[in-house]
Formats: C-alpha cells, sequence, structure tokens
C-alpha cells in the first residue's frame, strides 16, 4: 500500500460528474423501475456480493427459473423424435424456439437455419468438420482458414481440423486486417471451387474491444481480403461474447456461420448453443458421421445411407436437449419484460463500463504513477468499440505488475468476483503483455499451463485482470469494485487505509456474524494407561504432569512454554539464534476444522497419523473448506487413540463420537476428490451427518479417506528414494507436512502491529498468528523467512524432505477463534513478500521406516540443511504448490 497522503488520483470519481461532463447522453437502468428493486427480487443470491464476470456466465433471474419450473410441472414432454401427443409438443415448442431465437436476430427461417449444439465450442468444431475444404495439392495451392488472433480458443482449435484436411491455416493480427482494408478490393471469384473461411470475434472476449460487423460483408465481397489468394471467401462471426449484451442484426450483417451460447445471454441453461447457418452455404456442408434422427433411410447390413433434407436434421444428432431448448422461451421473456430488450442491455451496460473505466484511469499513487494498466484497442467512447469488459493489472507505485492471483484473492475477501489469467485467448493475452512466442513455449517449461495461477515468471506478467457486467450489474457493483482498487492500493490523507463499504454494502470485506469468543484449544491431555503402548491413551481432565503425552494445550499455554517475550523476539529478528527446536505439533483430523495439538504423536506413511484423515461435504459430496464455510474453524476434533474414536465439539452442539477406523463390512466406498485427485473415502453416517447439518444449517457428511486407498503426490520427491517412488498422502491438498517459524511470525506481527496516541496495541496476538497459517510442525531458533532456504531437515532421528514454499490464499484471513475476516494479513504478506504471499514450507518424509513406531516430539532438536549443501538428484523442477493449510 503507497504510504503518505493521498493525492486527488485517490478519490473515487462521482458518477454525477462522470455523466454531466459526457458529450453523448449516458443510461442508466430500465425505465421506471428502479434496479436495485429489480434485483432484490430477482438476483436476492446477490445481497452482499459484487458479482464481475459476467463475460465469463452471467446471471438467470428468479422468475426465468420458477417459469420454466413451472412449465415443466404443467406440461408433459416426450421425445421429439416420438409421434404421440407428448412427443408433438414437444417437437413443435422447439419449432418455436428456432422462430423465436431467429427473430431475437433480426432475421427470418428464409434466410437462416437454426443447429443446436452443446455450446458454441461444439458450433465452431461442427463448422470445421462440415466446410467444404479444398485440399491443397499438385494442382491447386487448395483451401485457406484465416482466423484473427484475437481469438477464443475454441476458434484457433479449428485449425487442426483443417490441418487433417491438409488447409493451410493463416493468423491474421488485426493490425493486419486493418491494412487490408485500406489496400482495397483483390480477386474475387464467385465461382471458385476453391472456398476460403475467415473467422473472427464481434467481441474480443479478452479486452472487449469490438470488431466492425462490416468486415463481413468487405470479405465476403472480395473488398477486403485476409490474405491474398483466388478464391470465394466465407464468414464465421463469433457471437458468443458480443450477443450477451448487443443486439446483433443478421439482416444488415449476414455472415454464413455465427456460433452462440444462450448461458452468456440470460444465465440459463448451461451446456446449450447454437450454430446459425445462411441458408445460401446450407447445402455446401459436408457430413460424415449420422446419428439418430438424422437419416432419412439407411442399410445396416449394407452400405447404404440417405440424409434428412433440412440441415437442422442433418446436423442434429441423436436426440436434442429439448428440455433446455424449452427453457430457452422463459430466458427470452425474462430479459425482455426486465429490461425492454437488448439495445437497452447495450446502453446500460456500456454506462457502467464507461464510468469505472474513467474512474480506474483517474486512480495514481501519491507520486503520480498510475495504479492499473488497462489493456484495449478501443478509447471507450461508444458501444460500437467496446463490449462491457475492462482488462487490465494493478500496479504498484514503481510500476511493477502485481500478479493477478494476489488480485483476485484480494478481491474475494471483499466478496468481489472477477476473472484472471488469459481467459481462454492466448493471441490477445500474448498481443497486449508483450509475450512472445518463445516465452509462452518457456514458461510451460516452468510449470505454468492455462488456467493456474502462476501469474509472474521473472517479475513479467502471464496473464491479466477482467472485469465484465451483464444487464443486472449496478452503479454499487461499480463502484464497490473502485473502492476495493482504492482500499488496497491508495492512502487516505491521514495515511490510513481509505475506508471501505460497511459490511452490509456489496463489495465490503466478507464478515459473517461475529461468533462467541470459544477457546481454540481445550487443557485435556492423555494419559499412558498400564500396560498400553505409548501410542494409546485415555482422556482425563487432569493437568499435564511430567509424564502425560498432552494433546491438546491451550495455545496461550504453548506461547508460554515458547517463553517468547519482546525482548526475546527481537534478539531473534536480528540474528541471536536460539536452539532450533520443536516447539509445537498440530494436526488437524478434520480438514479445515480446528488444529489438534499434541506434544508427541505417531508417524504414518501419510505424515502425522490422522491428521486430515476426514473432510466434511455438501450435500452433493463436493468438499467444504474455510473459503466457502469459515464456521468449519469452530469445529473440535479430539483424538483418543485407546478408545479408537474421535470426539467432536462445537459450541451449542452436544460432543459426538466418531471411529477412527471404518467397520470393514459396512463401509460404503465412494469416489470423491481433493485438489483434482480421486480419493476413494467412505460416510460415517447419518448420526454424524445430521449433528453437522444442524451446526452448519444445511445438509452436510463427514467421510474419511478409505484404509485401503493410497493417494500418491503429484509430484516425486526424495534424495534417498529410488526414481519413481513417489510420497502418500492423506486429504491434504499438497504435501505430508507444513511447517513454519516462530521468527517469520514475529516478523509478520511487528508489520502488522499498529499505533495509537498512547501505546502499541497488538492487534494480532503470536497465538492468533500461528493457528492462522494452520501448520504441522512449529520451530524456533531461526531467522525470519531462514527456512525457505533450506534443503532438508532432521528432527530428532526423523529426515525430511523440503519440497519447497507454501504460497498462501485468503484463508489466512480467517480468525480460528471467530471464523471472522481480516484482510490485512494477507494484504500485508503480499507487500512484504514481494507480492507473493509465501509462507511456511512444505516437508515430506525420506525414507520412514515403520516396522517400529516412529514419533514427533515437542522439544525435539531442529537440524536444518541448507540448499546450496543438498544435492538433488533425479528431482524435476518444483512446481508452485498450492496452499495445504485446508
Amino acid at each position: 500500500m503507497a504510504s503518505g497522503a493521498a493525492e486527488p488520483g485517490a478519490e473515487l470519481l462521482s458518477f454525477t460528474r462522470f455523466r454531466d461532463s459526457s458529450a453523448a447522453r449516458l443510461a442508466y437502468g430500465y425505465g421506471p423501475r428502479s434496479l436495485l428493486e429489480m434485483r432484490e427480487s430477482e438476483f436476492g443470491r446477490l445481497a452482499g456480493t459484487v458479482y464481475l464476470d459476467h463475460a465469463g456466465a452471467t446471471l438467470f433471474s428468479q422468475s426465468q427459473l420458477t417459469n420454466f419450473t413451472n412449465d415443466l410441472m404443467e406440461n408433459i414432454y416426450g421425445n421429439p423424435h416420438s409421434q404421440n401427443i407428448t412427443s408433438k409438443l414437444t417437437h413443435d415448442t422447439v419449432e418455436h424456439m428456432r422462430y423465436r431465437i431467429l427473430a431475437h436476430f433480426h432475421t427470418t427461417p428464409e434466410e437462416y437455419s437454426v443447429i443446436f449444439t452443446a455450446g458454441s465450442t461444439a458450433a465452431l468444431k461442427l463448422v470445421a468438420e462440415a466446410f467444404p475444404w479444398v485440399s491443397r495439392g499438385p494442382d491447386s495451392s487448395g483451401s485457406q482458414f484465416c482466423y484473427l488472433t484475437d481469438s477464443h480458443t475454441s476458434v484457433v482449435g479449428m485449425r487442426n481440423v483443417a490441418k487433417a484436411m491438409n488447409v493451410t491455416s493463416t493468423p491474421v493480427r488485426p493490425e493486419d486486417m486493418w491494412s487490408a482494408k485500406e489496400q482495397g478490393a483483390v480477386a474475387c471469384e464467385p465461382d471458385s471451387r476453391l472456398l476460403h473461411l475467415f473467422c473472427y470475434p464481434a467481441q474480443s472476449n479478452f479486452s472487449g474491444t469490438r470488431y466492425p460487423l462490416s468486415w463481413i460483408g468487405e470479405v465476403k465481397s472480395g473488398r477486403m481480403s485476409p490474405v491474398s489468394v483466388p478464391g470465394k471467401w466465407f464468414v464465421l462471426l463469433d457471437a458468443a461474447s458480443y450477443v450477451s449484451s448487443s443486439p446483433l442484426d443478421l439482416s444488415a450483417h449476414q455472415a454464413d456461420f455465427v456460433p452462440i451460447s444462450f448461458y452468456k445471454i440470460f444465465g440459463f441453461p448451461t451446456g446449450l448453443g447454437a450454430l446459425l447457418v445462411n441458408n445460401h452455404v446450407a447445402t455446401l456442408l459436408r457430413k460424415n458421421y449420422f446419428g439418430g434422427g438424422t437419416a432419412a433411410a439407411y442399410l445396416a447390413g449394407e452400405d447404404f445411407y440417405i440424409p434428412r433434407q433440412s440441415v437442422t436434421e442433418r446436423f442434429e444428432d441423436g436426440t436434442i436437449s429439448f428440455l433446455d431448448i424449452i427453457a430457452l422461451k422463459h430466458g427470452f421473456d425474462a430479459l425482455e419484460h426486465l429490461t425492454g430488450g437488448m439495445e437497452n442491455i447495450r446502453q446500460h451496460t456500456f454506462t457502467l463500463t464507461q464510468y469505472t473505466y474513467a474512474a480506474l484511469s483517474s486512480l495514481h499513487y501519491p507520486n503520480g504513477a498510475p495504479v492499473v494498466r488497462i489493456y484495449s484497442d478501443s478509447d471507450f467512447s461508444s458501444p460500437d468499440v467496446q463490449g462491457p469488459v475492462i482488462n487490465f493489472n494493478v500496479l504498484d507505485d514503481n510500476g511493477n505488475i502485481i500478479g493477478y492471483s494476489q488480485v483476485d484473492k484480494m478481491a474475494s475477501l471483499y466478496n468481489i468476483h472477477l476473472r484472471t489469467g488469459c481467459f481462454c485467448n492466448t493471441g490477445a493475452c500474448q498481443r497486449h503483455l508483450g509475450i512472445s512466442n518463445e516465452k509462452v513455449k518457456k514458461h510451460l517449461q516452468a510449470g505454468h499451463v492455462c488456467g493456474d495461477d502462476v501469474d509472474l515468471i521473472d517479475g513479467q506478467p502471464t496473464g491479466s485482470v477482467r472485469v465484465s457486467f451483464g444487464y443486472m450489474s449496478t452503479l454499487e457493483d461499480a463502484q464497490a469494485f473502485l473502492k476495493f482498487i482504492i482500499a488496497t492500493r491508495l492512502s487516505s490523507p491521514d495515511g490510513q487505509p481509505v475506508p471501505h463499504a460497511s459490511p452490509r454494502e456489496a463489495g465490503a470485506p466478507a464478515a459473517e456474524g461475529k461468533v462467541q469468543d470459544m477457546p481454540a484449544v481445550t487443557g485435556r491431555c492423555l494419559l499412558p494407561q498400564e500396560g498400553t503402548g505409548t501410542d494409546s491413551a485415555v482422556w482425563t481432565d487432569s493437568h499435564p504432569a511430567s509424564n502425560t503425552i498432552c494433546l491438546h494445550l491451550p495455545l496461550s499455554e504453548a506461547t508460554r512454554t515458547q517463553q517468547i517475550s519482546s525482548e526475546k523476539a527481537a534478539g531473534v529478528l536480528h540474528g541471536d539464534h536460539g536452539p532450533h527446536v520443536v516447539t509445537n505439533i498440530y494436526l488437524y483430523p478434520i480438514k479445515s476444522c480446528a488444529a489438534f495439538e499434541v506434544t508427541k504423536w505417531p508417524l504414518s506413511k501419510q505424515g502425522l497419523l490422522y491428521d486430515r484423515s476426514w473432510m466434511v461435504v455438501n450435500h452433493n459430496g463436493v468438499c467444504l473448506s474455510q473459503k466457502q464455510e469459515p464456521r468449519l474453524c469452530l469445529i473440535q476434533p479430539f483424538i483418543d487413540l485407546q478408545q479408537r474414536i474421535m470426539v467432536i465439539k462445537a459450541q451449542g452442539m452436544e460432543p459426538i463420537e466418531v471411529p477412527l477406523e471404518e467397520d470393514s463390512e459396512r463401509a460404503q466406498i465412494c469416489q470423491s476428490k481433493v485438489c483434482a485427485d480421486r480419493v476413494n473415502t467412505y460416510d460415517c453416517g447419518e448420526k454424524i451427518a445430521s449433528w453437522l447439518s444442524r451446526f452448519f444449517g444445511r445438509p452436510c457428511h463427514l467421510i474419511k479417506q478409505s484404509s485401503s486407498f493410497q493417494r500418491n503426490a503429484k509430484k516425486k520427491h526424495g534424495k534417498d528414494q529410488p526414481f519413481g517412488t513417489t510420497a502418500t498422502l492423506s486429504l491434504v491438498n499438497e504435501a505430508q507436512y507444513l511447517l513454519i517459524n516462530t521468527s517469520s511470525i514475529l516478523e509478520l506481527q511487528q508489520q502488522l502491529c499498529i499505533s495509537d496516541e498512547n501505546e502499541k496495541e497488538e492487534l494480532f496476538p503470536m497465538k492468533d498468528l500461528i493457528s492462522r497459517f494452520r501448520a504441522n510442525i512449529i520451530t524456533n531458533g531461526t531467522r525470519a523467512f531462514e527456512e525457505e532456504k533450506w534443503g532438508e531437515i532432521s528432527i530428532g532421528s526423523l529426515h525430511f524432505q523440503v519440497l519447497g514454499p507454501c504460497h498462501r490464499c485468503q484463508m489466512i484471513c480467517i480468525d480460528q477463534k471467530t471464523g471472522q475476516r481480516n484482510q490485512d494479513i494477507f494484504q500485508k504478506l503480499s507487500e512484504s513478500r514481494q507480492r507473493k504471499v509465501n509462507f511456511g514450507v512444505y516437508l515430506m518424509h525420506e525414507s520412514l521406516d515403520l516396522s517400529s513406531p516412529c514419533f514427533l516430539s515437542v522439544g525435539s532438536q531442529v537440524l536444518p540443511v541448507c540448499k546450496e549443501n543438498v544435492e538433488f538428484h533425479n528431482l524435476p523442477a518444483l512446481k508452485k504448490y498450492q496452499d495445504v493449510t485446508s
């Protein structure tokens, strides 16, 4: 965050002043009905949330879904390929929807046909496979497939189909098309057998730039050409992004092929699109495969097949998704009822976009440096040249780019949903960010792939941030986003962060209702019983004795045990080293739930015994984490090794017991996923499911990783292990152990402290910070962040490989005692660690021998070996690790 007083560039641009200064009249809203009223009645689920990813998927309205559901409940829709009454109803309704779609795009069945597909990508694939390509040969240069480099991946992917047909593919830059227009007419042969295809987007899904629809007629007529070759050109207009917020008049701009996706327009249904085909070219399309409903006649025992005459019947293989098609009626109805039509949406979304662009562009640091860098080919002057999309990167006051992953994580703390990366448009990403082809290949070798969150490589961005508006977006959404940028990048006149919106306002930092403070841990211990091994014990309410295995000391007691005073903290930070010892050990039996502190604990081949062996899932079987459900931290598990049970407690709930191991005869194995890994689990029963459901107020289940299932780590590590062996994992995200260093915590604590007029106020006590990072092993006696230089460590007789740093997510902002969020920790860590929020290191066993019991104990000496003193043989380059703290 910039320091010092804020300049005028830190102020939020007034919307009234913006509209008054505009030369053109700017429309906002949809007539007499208040936009906020529409939001409350139709999009109540957005309360407290700022949704700015409409270019990815817009949202459906309440009335749209209600009317569709009522339609299904009141009517019987059968398979349209049958001949009964219900099937006739379906067939007629589907045909009516074809007419409705064509009317929406200002054309008729005489001009265009509607082929329903699984989405715009499927429509593009259909064109690639069916276009009448002419292959290169001795006597012919063959067809040309040209596409604008500012195109979606699904367009670029058509070139592989063309390549298989021995057809030349040529990428065309936007500036090449402009120069082609200036050069004028080229040879056009309407009767030529050489047929070429040019694809371009009506609107860039990367930047929102709108390309001229006039290109359609100019390319088809020969007045301009992507490449100078003889032949006849056809045009595919990728309209998926454009039609989500603008009308498209196909009577004026007669593209040959127009792929669309309906969820981009009104949110539901997903997985349904269409290819609008100009009837003049429909007869040219070729097709090899034939499915149900496409044949006029065929023989099973002879190579005989006659297709149906209609282009829609020929290309809609099998039973179409007729219920989804019926849902389109209610989508169009809702859109027209709520907004009055696409032109109103066009004007409304552009006003929000132009205002947000102007406000973002005006933000500057006190030294005059801009806060953001916007990527666009337009000046945002009109909706003819710019759609409701703004693509940018955030800068620091030195002009360095802040990685999009960090911006995304901070935005989530304010309940702002945006999009980051390259948006399936590598061409535009390369062009605007200056990424060469060689760099893209180098990034791949470094482990960066499309869709991950590796945002900076060698200080250079691999992607950017995108916000986009939809028909239900409001001025409050735009201003909440702008306040978020100001609050996280600029300072108010008193040097403090600009105040953000209150929790009741959209875009304010997410905060749950304050939960009554509960101790994060209790003082109960396990006493070894006569005749039992050291790995079994029973609960007692007595205080720890010298021979106890204390499994759940209060964090305050643990802090006293460490004997870290402010004087010693200063000494550690200035290089006075104490002994390298383990000060605390934590395991997290239930993923994302409260810690269970121990002083000595047995190890398994997956890490600490029972660490993250269970997880809470929702009604769909999807794992819950504190990102979605912060109250998970209030669930307190206790392990009783003697009785072989886990006791689970929570405020206001009676304790409940769960067996440590499954009943192999009764356990029903089910498939689950953890960080894209398939895992075999079993349900722990209806009793605990009911307990969790009552606590969270929604259906939940507790599941446990099956003891017979082995989950291997994605990467292969281990100096002493044969190459090819892998670590086995529990339900952790990435690694077996996570270690943090108290000196690192102390440095962060100093940075987070604020001063008032009278005294130093400790906002984040040590015990609070330690709990937020959810580590297994806490050590002391080292300099801050020295652990990141370690290559391996020994703890007592145990040896561990240091895999790399833990790259943190926004979960560290959650107070583990209350479930409340505070974004300061993430932001401060991001700033102090050069915008990469690394904290703690991952460990993995080295050659763990479990033929005899192995234990990890508090007080054990830690012997680190720095990376430069460790030889890493046969170790692949480490990818960035995800946060294991759940």
